[in-house]
Order: C-alpha cells, then sequence, then structure tokens
C-alpha cells in the first residue's frame, strides 16, 4: 500500500513537470473558480462550480455556443453558485469560456463526453450543428493571418474558415512552422463554431499537409495590377509535374479578361491582357491547375486587380451597389459620429445615409477638424457589415466646414456663396410650400430661408413639395445648413439643406 502511494506521488510530480509554464494554472487575486474544468454527462445534465470574486464579473457572451446555458452570466463580489446545463450530446463536445473581472479573465473548460471527430466535406461542416469535431480535406485558397493561423480551406462543394491552426507541437501562434502556402492540399480537425454569420472551424490540428505541385512565384508587375486603360500582367509560375499547367477565368470575368500567352516548362509564364476600363476597380481570382501521373489535381491562384474610375453617384445608388473593389464618390453632410480617432461616421445627402467605416488612417479625421455639420467628399469602396451597407477604405477629397451659429449671429454675418452656417429656429411661415421657403424665429430674430431642401445634392424636382413629405409644418423646430445673402435688402439663407427638425410639442 506505501509502495503505491509512493509511485503515485512521483507520477503527479512527474505530471506536473511536464506541464509547459503557457499550460501552467494562473490563481488569480481578483477572481477564483472551484474548478476550471466543467464536465457535463454525454446524455445532457447539469454541473455547477463556485466563483469567488472581489467585484462585479461576467461571462463574455459571444463565446457561448448556443447548446449551453449558464445561470447566472454575472453577478457581484463575494460567492457565486453557477450552473451549466446542455442537452444530449452523443458526439461529444467541448468549448472554452471567459469569466471577466476587474480587467483580469479566468478561463472555464466545458467539457461533455468524448468529441468524437466526423470526416466531412465543407458544405456537410456548413449545415451541421455546432461545437462538433469535423475532420476534412481541402486545398488552402487564401491565408489572411499568419501568426495565429487564419486561413480560408476549400474543395468541390464550399469554403471554410479556418480560425487558429495549431502547430506540430499542439502551440498556437507558431503557423509559420507548418510552413502551409496557397495551393496546399490539407486535412485538419477542430470544432465549429458561428461567428457573425460565418462558419468556422477553431483551433484546428493539421493532420497532413500534401504540397501543392503547381505555385506562384511572383508577378510582373509585382503588383499584379493592370492600369484604367488597359495593359497585360505576368504570372510566373513553378510546376513540378510533366503534365503541364491549365488556366481558369471565371466566367464572369471573361469579359473583360483574356489570356496573352502560356509559355510551358517547369517554370510557365501565364500572361493575361485586360481592356480598358470604364467602370470601376474590378479583380478577378484565376486559378492554375495541374496533374501528377495518379491524376492527382492541384491547383494554384492568383488574383488581377484593375484600375478603374471612380463612380460618382449619389448615396442611395451606393447602399444599392454590390460589394466589391469598385470606387465610389458621394457628398454628403455628416450626422453623427461614432469614433472620432478612426473617423467612423454616418454620411448624409438627399437621397439617404451611409456609415462611413473610418475616414483615411487613424488620426486623420481629427487632424483634419471635421464635425458633424460638415460637408464632406469620399471616395471609397461599398462594404458590408452584418448585413448593413456601409463605406470602406474611405478618403477625404475635399471638405466644407460648416459652422453653428444663431440666427441674430448669422443675420450679422457678410454675404458669401462660399461660407456656410448650420442655424436652427422655430417656423412661423411657410411663404412657399413647393420649394419650401420658410421664416425660421429664435428668441427675438427672425431670418427668411429661401428654399429648404431634403439633402445635400438635392435637383430638379428632389426639390420640391419636401416639406409636406417629410410633415414639417408651422410649429416644428427646423435646423437647416446655407449661406448668407440678401435679397431687395432683406438676409436670407440660401438654399437652406435640411439637417434635422423636431415636432411641435
Amino acid at each position: 500500500m506505501k509502495l503505491k502511494y509512493f509511485l503515485s506521488f512521483f507520477a503527479l510530480v512527474a505530471l506536473l513537470s511536464s506541464c509547459s509554464d503557457d499550460d501552467a494554472i494562473t490563481l488569480l487575486d481578483e477572481i477564483q473558480v472551484s474548478s476550471s474544468y466543467v464536465s457535463i454527462d454525454v446524455n445532457g445534465g447539469s454541473n455547477t462550480i463556485t466563483v469567488n470574486a472581489k467585484e462585479a464579473w461576467s461571462f463574455d457572451e459571444a463565446e457561448i455556443p448556443a447548446w449551453l446555458t449558464i445561470s447566472p452570466m454575472n453577478g457581484g463580489a463575494g460567492e457565486t453558485q453557477v450552473t451549466f446545463t446542455a442537452p444530449a450530446a452523443p458526439d461529444g463536445r467541448n468549448t472554452v469560456l471567459h469569466i471577466s473581472c476587474a480587467d483580469k479573465s479566468q478561463t472555464i473548460n466545458v467539457i461533455q463526453g468524448l468529441a468524437v471527430v466526423h470526416n466531412a466535406t465543407c458544405a456537410e461542416v456548413i449545415e451541421g450543428p455546432e461545437s462538433k469535431n469535423y475532420r476534412v480535406t481541402g486545398t488552402v485558397a487564401s491565408i489572411v493571418n499568419t501568426t495565429y493561423g487564419n486561413w480560408y480551406l476549400r474543395d468541390e462543394t464550399g469554403e471554410i474558415y479556418i480560425y487558429g491552426t495549431l502547430d506540430a507541437k499542439g502551440n498556437t501562434m507558431n503557423f509559420l512552422s507548418l510552413g502551409l502556402e496557397v495551393g496546399d492540399i490539407v486535412t485538419v480537425e477542430g470544432p465549429k463554431t458561428v461567428y457573425n454569420g460565418t462558419v468556422e472551424l477553431v483551433d484546428v490540428t493539421v493532420v497532413n499537409i500534401q504540397k501543392s505541385l503547381v505555385k506562384v512565384e511572383g508577378y510582373d508587375p509585382e503588383d499584379a495590377t493592370i492600369p484604367v486603360e488597359g495593359g497585360n500582367v505576368a504570372v510566373n509560375l513553378s510546376c513540378k509535374t510533366n503534365n503541364g499547367v491549365s488556366v481558369e477565368i471565371p466566367e464572369e470575368e471573361r469579359s473583360w479578361l483574356s489570356i496573352v500567352s502560356v509559355t510551358g516548362g517547369s517554370e510557365p509564364v501565364v500572361t493575361f491582357r485586360a481592356a480598358a476600363n470604364n467602370g470601376g476597380d474590378r479583380s478577378a481570382v484565376v486559378v492554375f491547375k495541374t496533374t501528377d501521373d495518379k491524376g492527382q489535381e492541384y491547383t494554384a491562384e492568383a488574383t488581377i486587380y484593375q484600375k478603374g474610375s471612380i463612380v460618382a453617384c449619389s448615396i442611395a445608388e451606393f447602399l444599392e451597389a454590390p460589394v466589391g473593389d469598385t470606387q465610389y464618390r458621394i457628398t454628403g453632410v455628416i450626422t453623427s459620429v461614432a469614433n472620432a480617432s478612426y473617423g467612423n461616421v454616418y454620411v448624409r445627402d438627399w437621397s439617404g445615409e451611409t456609415y462611413v467605416y473610418g475616414i483615411g488612417a487613424k488620426g486623420d479625421f481629427e487632424a483634419a477638424g471635421l464635425k458633424v455639420g460638415d460637408v464632406v467628399t469620399l471616395v471609397g469602396k461599398r462594404g458590408e457589415y452584418k448585413g448593413t451597407a456601409q463605406m470602406t477604405g474611405a478618403v477625404l477629397e475635399e471638405s466644407i466646414p460648416v459652422t453653428p451659429v444663431t440666427i441674430d449671429e448669422f443675420l450679422n454675418m457678410e454675404d458669401n456663396p462660399n461660407v456656410y452656417y448650420m442655424v436652427s429656429g422655430t417656423i412661423t411661415e411657410i411663404a412657399n410650400p413647393t420649394y419650401g421657403n420658410l421664416y425660421l424665429y429664435d428668441g427675438d430674430s427672425q431670418v427668411y430661408v429661401y428654399g429648404t431642401y431634403p439633402g445635400w445634392g438635392a435637383t430638379g424636382d428632389n426639390r420640391k413639395n419636401w416639406l409636406a413629405t417629410a410633415g414639417i409644418e408651422v410649429g416644428d423646430k427646423l435646423t437647416v445648413i446655407g449661406v448668407k445673402s440678401t435679397y431687395n435688402g432683406t438676409p436670407q439663407v440660401a438654399n437652406g439643406i435640411y439637417f434635422s427638425h423636431e415636432k411641435a410639442q
């Protein structure tokens, strides 16, 4: 009996000694848990641990899978009993959660049964349940992050995102040690999750790598970009088979991109030509294929770009445009600022409003002195986030500063068709409902607004009868943007641009 316990003691010592520093348990002063591993029966059930915190704590809700229920999700200082509940899971599953307290994070591993790995295609992973472990074989389509190993895996049924890749020893943040390249055929294993609608396999283990026998070595020009007036780009390849290389251009891109020539040998060069581009920026992903003597197919991909004209449009037209590389020019008024450091703002013209995800680099927006009410002309791409349209990569081309003033201050300004002001007041009379000629009153001062239009850029019939459409009436408080002018000795706001209004109480 003594010998048994003696051996067990040394086994424990050996186990602890084998743990790396990264695997060591961290005891936090701010928050502690009775167990960092929560086991739930494979047939379904619950398990409870004790959370002991010095301050308020909470789980990261974004990490909690649909199959797991936690109660409570947050708490205050002291001891709290937290229960984890899950329905039956014949195939087993697991997840890693974090509890935050006072800027510190405690890890909780939830394990339900022994996870079974299922061989699957990309399509089967996409349609399958979350937290299930899959083994998938496919081609490395593109690599997004070489530190954590974020990349896209594609097979003949679809494409999935790989979010995190473990190295040969099971460590994170060592992706480059694997030597993975676009075109390699890879088999990976990992659990499925869905983040913001994107199907992912998380922290996958690489089971097998089959290096591609065809590879893109470079471009001429180096950025693989053809000018707007048209021209050629050459793709330099290496091929380790004697069966040559075939080239595929997507059918939807063949109207503007064609193959000029293909040289043979072990270092083929494929030259592409693009016609003149009268639209916006465009690109095409071309595929190079070869086979070995057993008929195994290998692929490589290259993206060919062509500069395009900038498409000037209204914001409504921008919102209707497809997501892509085309550059659009919009002009409108900044209606609100979501993040001044990065220049995340909302911009509105007469036709609609869009979110702009960043103007220039960090700090550019503030350096330009931009603010709510200013008129900006931006060039950027049509992007989208969670189904909502936005402008991405926006570049500021031009801006018009707008100065907020009282009506009394406005009346004392000099006439200038190039200086814009923002004025607010209560509508006392609508002189012309068709064009929105009206009087604004504030305090003891009144000003005539010669035209009230739905927003920046409105022309023609778009300027007419807008007050009635917007339900703006006498007694409402109206804010407009315009320049100071004088007609027959009477000061006025010329061509007032609608900014906001408040209904009369």
